[in-house]
C-alpha cells in the first residue's frame, strides 16, 4: 500500500517538472494478441493491491496474474482474448484497450516483438536540433 502512495505522490510530482521528455508512439495493430496475453501495471506491485483495483474497479476482474518477470514485476493477462489474438468482448472493452497504446509515453516502453506499433526514441542530439 505504500508503493502505490509513493507512486500516486511522484506521480503528482511530475506534474511540476518544467519540460518533459516524452516519447511518440507510431504505428498499427497486427491484430496478434500479445499485448492482451502480457501487460504490466506500473502501479500495482503485489497480489494484495491487484484485488484491492479489482475491487475498486470491476472492470479490472477480466484480467489475472499471469506470473512475475525476471525483475519481479506482475504480469497480467486478460481472460477475454481469442486463441486468434482478437478480444471476444471487443464492443464492451475497457478504456485502457481502447486506447493502446497511448501516442505519446513519458518513458521508453519496450513493445512486444513483432507489435505493429513502435515507440520512437529520441537521442540527445535530436533534442539539440529543436
Amino acid at each position: 500500500m505504500f508503493n502505490l502512495i509513493k507512486s500516486i505522490f511522484y506521480e503528482t510530482l511530475s506534474y511540476f517538472v518544467p519540460e518533459k521528455l516524452v516519447y511518440n508512439v507510431t504505428g498499427e495493430c497486427k491484430k496478434c494478441g500479445k499485448c492482451c496475453n502480457y501487460m504490466y501495471s506500473y502501479d500495482t506491485y503485489t497480489e494484495e493491491e491487484f484485488k484491492i483495483m479489482q475491487k475498486l474497479f470491476p472492470t479490472y476482474k477480466r484480467f489475472y496474474i499471469k506470473g512475475k518477470d525476471e525483475e519481479g514485476n506482475l504480469i497480467f493477462a486478460c481472460k477475454l482474448v481469442t486463441p486468434e489474438g482478437l478480444c471476444s468482448d471487443y464492443k464492451h472493452r475497457p478504456r485502457m484497450c481502447r486506447r493502446y497504446p497511448a501516442k505519446r509515453v513519458a518513458y521508453p516502453a519496450k513493445l512486444h516483438e513483432g507489435c505493429g506499433y513502435k515507440v520512437n526514441i529520441k537521442s540527445f542530439d535530436d533534442y539539440l536540433k529543436k
